[in-house]
């Protein structure tokens, strides 16, 4: 099911995979494993395998139910490209992405080997965006991946950022979000961390987009940077 996104960089969320295993140190307090589980507790059918990866062929076609344009975020609950997802069910996912060109999909994923060993596979309209996370220096092999796919727009999310990311190479990249960890273990993020990202932005004019400091009370903490909030985002793809 689609569902309205508290997330500030999108508008809704599609889940056609829900559940993921914990591949790099970002994935320590996932969010998504919390709110499975809570789902499941709560009696959420979808849900009845708590943080399993499972496949949902039943909500394939929501997006084609939306008539009016959306930024829809792709397995806020999950990562596509988990390799517990069969390939036919990932080419599906592309094929109504395809189809729903009023739409702007934003993906995301911490796997780009299997996306780059997909590449030629999979049809780069330029209404599918394509990041990858990063969370601290020792995963930064995952932009190099970036840049060898086909994608039309290509971002990063740097969240939860963890460390400082002084080497960060912004060419062909097209927009950058940068968010502190949140919940009950959050791990600190820095202000300089944050600064040099965005600094390095500006001096490339790539689209820069500060989340949220993060934290324990990550609404008292707010999404100010330098007195300011920074909400800048590539442009949308008219159909």
């Amino acid at each position: 099911m689609t569902t309205n996104s508290s997330i500030e960089w999108t508008q809704v969320t599609w889940n056609p995979v829900t559940g993921c295993t914990k591949i790099s140190h970002g994935c320590k307090n996932c969010y998504a494993e919390r709110m499975s589980r809570r789902l499941k507790a709560m009696g959420a059918k979808k849900y009845s395998n708590s943080f399993s990866v499972t496949i949902h062929e039943s909500v394939l076609d929501e997006p084609m139910k939306w008539s009016k344009p959306r930024l829809i975020f792709v397995n806020s609950m999950s990562d596509l490209f988990h390799e517990s997802v069969p390939v036919w069910f990932i080419e599906s996912v592309f094929e109504v992405m395809n189809r729903a060109s009023q739409h702007t999909f934003q993906i995301l994923t911490k796997r780009p080997t299997r996306v780059v060993e997909m590449n030629e596979k999979l049809n780069w309209l330029p209404n599918v965006w394509f990041g990858v996370s990063i969370e601290s220096e020792r995963w930064i092999e995952r932009l190099d991946l970036l840049k060898n796919l086909d994608a039309h727009t290509k971002f990063l999310s740097l969240e939860p950022l963890l460390g400082p990311l002084p080497n960060l190479q912004l060419e062909g990249v097209d927009w950058v979000i940068v968010g502190g960890e949140s919940g009950p273990k959050a791990r600190p993020i820095k202000a300089e961390w944050v600064r040099e990202i965005r600094d390095n932005c500006v001096s490339h004019n790539v689209p820069f987009f500060f989340k949220q400091w993060g934290g324990v009370f990550k609404k008292q903490a707010g999404r100010l940077l330098d007195n300011r909030t920074w909400d800048e985002m590539p442009e949308v793809h008219s159909s």
